[in-house]
């Protein structure tokens, strides 16, 4: 028998016209020491399906109709759909455990991140204060955060959102479950990282037979850590096999879309494929997509290098207090560290690196959001680190950012439209309210969306749509420089590949230079003319987009190349 089998299951959720069906009677088992990967965009039901494991469910807005969720304890099968609150307390992080999507959300921002994880250890495994500590410990050290200590003492806040994710990984892994639920564990981790937290949690399920069910948008990794796959679209689920069937002969369009999705590293389409590409049109999707060829690309590249540059970075230098104490001196952290680069008009420059290498905070630095400690940026012939607050402020109408998570960088109480058009306000664009509310009618069109989103707030999009809202926002002012900040890191694969056009078709439209922020090679690689590669607060390698992918040399990036998922 499995050690988890779900049978029929459907799950409903209320809304204003009553309960609405979401997922509709789907059924699939996972085996002990296996693991099963369930793929999907956003809304196909992944994540609803695992917290309906967990009876995570929340209570009075849901039910489910029908099915049944059986676990194998080893003296018989429970329906953990009947099981008591109290019950199912003692079968959370005991014998089924969850590594979920969003790490800021999950953590406890006022805890710092040692004794959250401690408190599993306790409350589960009786452990005394310190032997939970050691072991939490020994854990960070696994989960390769750097300085345990150091994290063990911090909260949230305070670390990078890959260290957040192998936090959480952790917590969860703590007590050795017997299923481990993994909600997109690796997101948003960098390439290397991810490939760690994959290598890690195949050695866990090796030394303790863990079962696994890893949920993800991407098939890349899939490919590396599932036996079987369930592929789940708009709630039911429509593929499911071992995952050689499933790659190399996908059945249904769904499937062979979300595999097309993905930038190819050994081409560049001139427009990514979507979803919807394979939905409508499945057998002409791939042989209608026309390729850039390199003489086009020359061509391009001659026409931006051969102006001077819009922004020049010389010698720029962040630093962070590392610790603070009456008895000690100040002990500073280097974030950026004598970094020089020059961004041309009209260009789109890469800038990758691992996860906590300095990249955001060079971004926000760029951006005068923080001040550097030494350095000159140089935009435009004006040194951003010498203007007054008034004259930066004027001058954030020529510079804007895309920030990483949307649903954190948009006002929860105001409407998308009035996000859209505050910037507008107060930097008194256009005329009048009535001018700047057609402008942003017409942005809202321009990112995909519809007038009809105007008056709806951030929580009611998806996180493709919000990160639109954003991209919206960011053009109100008609800025000449972007800074796009993991702007598409956290989307599902096929609304990556919407966006990643949306922002290719803006670029040529508007003619907006362009700073891309990502760790996800593969995407960097299909969106950049040159690539910066950033290391410990320094940029070690620069080169050309195909020319770095194909000719790289420093070690380092030659990691971050074959860490990419099938590469």
């Amino acid at each position: 028998m499995s050690l988890l089998d779900i049978n029929n299951l459907s799950i409903s959720f209320s809304d204003e016209s009553g309960f609405q069906r979401v997922v509709h009677n789907i059924s699939f088992s996972l085996d002990r020491g296996c693991t099963l990967g369930i793929v999907g965009e956003s809304g196909s039901g992944k994540s609803v399906t695992a917290q309906a494991i967990m009876g995570l469910l929340p209570s009075g807005h849901s039910k489910v109709p029908t099915g049944s969720i059986l676990f194998d304890t080893g003296q018989g099968s429970r329906d953990l759909l009947k099981e008591s609150p109290r019950s199912m307390r003692n079968i959370r992080g005991n014998h089924i455990s969850m590594i979920f999507q969003e790490p800021m959300t999950a953590l406890n921002p006022v805890i710092p991140c040692g004794p959250q994880v401690a408190e599993v250890l306790i409350r589960h495994k009786n452990f005394k204060k310190k032997k939970a500590k050691e072991e939490v410990l020994q854990w960070f050290h696994e989960v390769k955060l750097p300085d345990p200590h150091s994290i063990w003492r911090s909260y949230p806040h305070e670390i990078s959102g890959g260290q957040k994710q192998r936090v959480m990984i952790a917590m969860a892994m703590a007590c050795h479950p017997e299923v481990l639920i993994a909600d997109e564990p690796t997101t948003a981790l960098d390439v290397t990282v991810q490939k760690t937290i994959l290598r890690l949690m195949r050695t866990l399920q090796e030394r303790y037979n863990t079962s696994i069910i890893f949920i993800t948008h991407d098939l890349g990794v899939i490919a590396e850590v599932a036996h079987e796959v369930a592929v789940m679209y708009k709630g039911e689920l429509v593929e499911k096999g071992p995952v050689s069937a499933i790659f190399d002969h996908p059945r249904h369009p769904y499937t062979r879309g979300l595999i097309a999705c993905r930038p190819p590293l050994d081409q560049r389409p001139v427009r990514l494929l979507t979803i919807g590409d394979f939905l409508k049109t499945p057998d002409q999707a791939r042989q209608n997509t026309p390729l850039i060829t390199a003489g086009e690309r020359q061509k391009r590249h001659k026409a931006i290098y051969e102006k001077p540059p819009v922004l020049q970075v010389d010698g720029l230098i962040k630093k962070f207090i590392k610790r603070k104490s009456f008895f000690k001196p100040l002990q500073y952290f280097t974030a950026v560290d004598t970094v020089s680069f020059q961004v041309f008009p009209g260009e789109t420059l890469g800038l990758v690196g691992e996860s906590g290498c300095g990249k955001t905070t060079l971004g926000r630095t760029l951006l005068r959001l923080i001040k550097a400690n030494a350095g000159e940026i140089i935009f435009e012939g004006k040194n951003l680190n010498t203007l007054s607050f008034s004259q930066m402020r004027r001058l954030r109408r020529s510079i804007q950012i895309i920030f990483q998570d949307p649903y954190a960088s948009l006002n929860p109480g105001i409407t998308i439209g009035q996000a859209i058009q505050e910037p507008m306000n107060v930097h008194q664009v256009l005329k009048n309210k009535k001018e700047r509310k057609e402008k942003v009618l017409s942005l809202l069109e321009k990112v995909g969306l519809s007038a009809g989103h105007y008056n709806r707030y951030p929580h009611e999009f998806s996180g493709g749509q919000r990160q639109r809202a954003c991209i919206a926002r960011a053009l109100a002012l008609n800025p000449r420089f972007i800074i796009c900040d993991e702007s598409v890191s956290a989307l599902d694969v096929s609304v990556q590949a919407q966006v990643l056009n949306l922002l290719n078709k803006l670029r040529e439209e508007l003619g907006f230079t362009c700073v891309f922020i990502s760790h996800d090679l593969s995407v960097v690689r299909y969106m950049c003319d040159r690539i910066l590669v950033m290391k410990e607060g320094r940029i070690v390698e620069e080169n050309e987009a195909d020319q770095l992918f194909n000719h790289p040399q420093t070690e380092y990036t030659k990691t971050l190349i074959r860490a990419i998922p099938g590469a």
